[in-house]
């Protein structure tokens, strides 16, 4: 059984043995045991006070609204009105749509019993909440599958942007610009899955007795987080410089056609580069991924070469073709391993 489920079967347990009118609405204790345990044990303490504080200020709401004796549409409007101010409320972090489920439950369902259903309805969540923090504590949760996953997807897609952008270089020439704009838009949204991913595996590791058992795989996931973080940088420079200095509409591009199957040659060894540099995985070892990043280096070298040979022709200016060498260098010191 999953942590979540053994704190409901606990918290409904716990709910039942309680006494009279609490166990009346025992099925309240498992929402609170099940929202404790969703997150990690610094956070779910933290946020089981932040969803008590909102329910009881919901529960308040209601019962100030309900005293009015308003038509029960103007009622609901007014309570849903007030707690949505609630649920915005810094202070209350992710749970202040309590306050807004506390105000229609009190309203609804408890305005015949006087205090009696708020006070039940709070009570129970909170000692829901509370078996929540001590399972947590007991066996406290290490997502590393879920930033693993974050972490994979994040790679892949910088993979597929950098070979796709040395694909456009090396069959159709110069960029159009809105095309690359956009995709570059479209990383953003796994990127900052990834690092919400990892920042969640960071909070995890505090007050957290597996991380001893795990503390390698936690050191090479936040490790290779940094890596792609530093690539996902490198790769949205690299998008700018070339929608910028690489377009159709240019009278004179960046690269050009001589320049250009060096580029695409490097950009496509990055790419193999991000591939290899994988902890704990099957796809590489140490060894293939220093490889990748050597056999990338090298190709960041002959483009440079040949950007510094093609310089000393008069007639072009090649400052944002040397710019986005620097660029590049940042992308292999980003895939250097500690």
């Amino acid at each position: 059984m999953t942590r979540g489920a053994v704190a409901a079967s606990l918290a409904w347990l716990a709910g039942e043995l309680s006494p009279a009118p609490l166990s009346d609405y025992a099925y309240y204790a498992p929402m609170g045991a099940v929202a404790a345990t969703s997150s990690t044990t610094i956070r779910s303490a933290r946020e089981s006070a932040h969803a008590m504080a909102a329910v009881l200020l919901g529960a308040a709401t209601a019962l100030g609204v309900d005293v009015l004796a308003l038509p029960g549409a103007l009622a609901v409007g007014l309570v849903v009105g007030l707690t949505l101010l609630f649920a915005g409320w810094r202070a209350l972090g992710e749970m202040g749509s309590w306050a807004v489920t506390s105000g229609l439950f009190v309203l609804l369902l408890g305005s015949a019993h006087d205090l009696e259903y708020p006070l039940a309805f709070a009570g129970l969540l909170f000692a829901g909440a509370s078996i929540g923090v001590v399972l947590n504590l007991l066996a406290p949760p290490l997502p590393l599958a879920p930033s693993d996953v974050a972490l994979r997807r994040l790679r892949g897609a910088l993979v597929d942007q950098l070979d796709a952008l040395a694909s456009q270089l090396e069959s159709a020439g110069p960029l159009a610009a809105d095309e690359w704009e956009e995709r570059r838009r479209a990383l953003v949204p796994t990127l900052h899955r990834a690092q919400d991913a990892v920042a969640h595996l960071r909070e995890a590791t505090r007050a957290n007795r597996r991380v001893r058992r795990f503390h390698d795989r936690t050191v090479a996931q936040v490790r290779h987080a940094e890596q792609l973080n530093g690539s996902a940088d490198v790769v949205d420079d690299i998008v700018r410089l070339l929608a910028d200095w690489e377009r159709q509409d240019l009278a004179e591009v960046a690269f050009g056609p001589d320049l250009r199957p060096a580029l695409a040659t490097a950009l496509r060894t990055y790419a193999r580069a991000l591939e290899a540099a994988t902890p704990d995985g099957p796809e590489a070892s140490d060894d293939d991924a220093d490889a990748a990043t050597a056999r990338f280096n090298a190709a960041v070298e002959r483009l440079g070469d040949d950007i510094r040979a093609a310089a000393r022709t008069p007639g072009h200016d090649y400052f944002a073709a040397a710019a986005l060498i620097v660029v590049l260098s940042r992308g292999r010191d980003a895939l250097v391993r500690s």
